[in-house]
């Protein structure tokens, strides 16, 4: 196949088949961890970011290049997580700025929107790493930019490029030394290439058929409210409260809802059936919730099923339509906020885990993001956080070193308020920064301040190693316990307790005077409190306070000033 010119049509199909392939791949990708810590979500990060933009581009159509590149910019901005996600989202946006006002692709406007793209990109990251997604994608603009005055035909011409980029991918061991100690090859430049191998089929195949299916889909009554005061029982005839959602892609009629409820009335009580135009959630109590399934593959596909035994459960409560009462609770919270004259300084904070959350609530913190290791919340998450914060200036903690570089680019996107990131890496960190906030300074001073007295602090996380590896001289075990410090491996033990306080001798000076322990939501309480009599015998001239974070993944999170 002979082609010389890209136009929008075969754009679109590039992308989502690029799309396409890095979903299929996330997995794979997410394997390559240079760490051995349960945070493998590279690929799904990168995943999330890829769909938010397919999802815009899949319902454009007959679009023109213009409506098309604002849909990938757009998307894939909103949609990025981590820092592998704003990356991407960094290089698509860089590419369909180049190309925007142009109604074909050729060798030379290629060239150009690849070196835009790595432009774009390097300019995102405060300090770029060699040996990441950045240099692969730097190593192709390069060759493209080599190649360009030989090239006419396009398929050769990104063969060239994308073998380029495999070459420069195997390389990245040498770049980065934590990636040769683990033996693997960076995760984000995998993506990257995973990605560009994807859109190059979809510029040689057919047409993509592409989805992207919503979480989280809320069903509204096809008739008022649905009265559910008689579903509550103690008295079990019906012995398994059945739930699930029916997809029937608007072949569902009222005929066949009246015939549905008359049904599940035969077989059970206690009945919910509400349709919209899309979908119909079901719940019924019955002594055979497979008669139920069964009747409901009539009408569809079907998701979210769930099924509980009563009978052992005596005090459960049918659940109620959780989406509409959220979203009426989260409207009257808004009115009440917009009712009330803005303050002058707002905090946002990602936190996981109950402990820490009420923690963060109990020194200021106006409103609390869900994430962490294995979540990175994306720019449109803390915007949208943001937006729900009523202050002239919010501070955004991201608690995570993964999630920086998303709360700066939404910063560098709101436009009604001052946001200001305070690069906290951890949840110790982000505590200290809030402690040492000063209501009478300017936002400026205390950002200063913050920042100055979080980098006092040492920290230390200490969770399992999920794989043989060597770190730092460390020597490590599938099941080993590890603390990671502020900067690297602290130590390495068998048992939680002694990894503790073995990263606490190496943590505490002659200066030290207070210890904080967050114990995580796999440690008991007496056996946080054993650690911490412990702790004040090795350490008797420290303070050691005693916290219930309830974080997962970590088993203690540990700072020391």
């Amino acid at each position: 196949m002979e082609l010389k010119e890209i136009d929008v049509a075969l754009l679109r199909n590039a992308f989502l088949s690029g799309a396409k392939s890095l979903d299929s791949k996330k997995d794979w990708i997410n394997e390559l961890n240079v760490f051995p810590v349960p945070d493998g979500d590279t690929g799904t990060n990168m995943t999330l970011t890829i769909m938010s933009a397919a999802k815009e581009v899949s319902e454009l159509q007959e679009p023109d290049m213009a409506g098309l590149c604002k849909a990938i910019s757009s998307g894939s901005l909103r949609g990025a997580r981590g820092n592998s996600g704003v990356i991407l989202s960094q290089l698509l946006r860089g590419f369909v700025k180049e190309i925007g006002n142009s109604e074909k692709i050729d060798a030379v406007l290629l060239t150009a929107a690849l070196q835009r793209a790595t432009e774009t990109a390097y300019k995102a990251v405060m300090k770029p790493k060699e040996g990441t997604i950045l240099t692969v994608a730097k190593s192709m603009s390069e060759k493209a930019s080599g190649s360009v005055t030989e090239a006419e035909e396009l398929i050769s011409f990104m063969n060239e490029i994308i073998t380029c980029g495999d070459e420069t991918l195997k390389k990245t061991p040498d770049m980065l030394p934590v990636l040769k100690q683990a033996g693997v090859v960076d995760s984000g430049g995998q993506g990257l290439m995973v990605f560009v191998k994807g859109a190059l089929q979809g510029l040689t195949g057919g047409e993509v058929e592409f989805s992207c299916e919503e979480s989280g889909s809320s069903v509204k009554p096809s008739s008022g409210t649905v009265d559910t005061s008689e579903l509550e029982t103690a008295d079990i005839k019906f012995g398994y409260c059945t739930e699930f959602i029916i997809q029937h892609g608007g072949s569902f009629t009222e005929e066949d809802e009246q015939e549905f409820k008359s049904f599940l009335e035969s077989i059970g009580d206690s009945i919910v059936c509400v349709a919209d135009d899309e979908i119909v959630k079901v719940h019924v109590h019955t002594n055979d919730p497979g008669l139920a399934i069964q009747k409901g593959l009539l009408y569809g596909q079907l998701s979210r099923m769930k099924i509980d035994n009563m009978r052992e459960e005596h005090h459960e409560r049918l659940i109620k339509d959780a989406s509409q009462i959220a979203a009426r609770q989260k409207k009257e919270e808004e009115e009440k906020k917009k009712a009330q004259p803005r303050k002058p300084f707002g905090f946002i904070a990602v936190s996981s885990g109950s402990g820490l959350s009420e923690i963060f609530k109990g020194i200021g913190v106006d409103r609390l993001i869900e994430g962490g290791q294995t979540m990175n919340p994306s720019t449109d998450d803390i915007l949208n956080a943001v937006r729900e914060v009523n202050a002239d200036t919010v501070f955004v903690l991201p608690n995570n070193k993964n999630i920086i570089l998303a709360a700066q680019q939404a910063a560098a996107m709101s436009e009604d308020r001052k946001i200001i990131v305070v690069p906290s890496a951890n949840i110790p960190q982000g505590i200290s920064a809030m402690i040492n906030f000063m209501p009478d300074s300017t936002a400026e001073e205390n950002l200063d301040t913050m920042v100055s007295e979080m980098s006092r602090i040492h920290t230390g996380e200490v969770t399992y190693a999920v794989r043989n590896t060597n770190i730092d001289g460390f020597d490590i075990h599938e099941g080993d316990i590890m603390a990671i410090g502020d900067q690297g491996m602290i130590t390495v033990g068998k048992a939680i307790e002694g990894t503790v306080i073995d990263a606490l001798k190496k943590l505490v000076d002659a200066d030290s005077e207070l210890i904080s322990l967050y114990f995580g939501n796999e440690v008991t309480e007496t056996d946080a409190d054993h650690l911490k009599e412990e702790a004040s015998r090795v350490f008797p001239d420290a303070e050691i306070e005693l916290h219930n974070g309830g974080q997962p993944v970590y088993y203690y999170l540990i700072a020391v000033e």
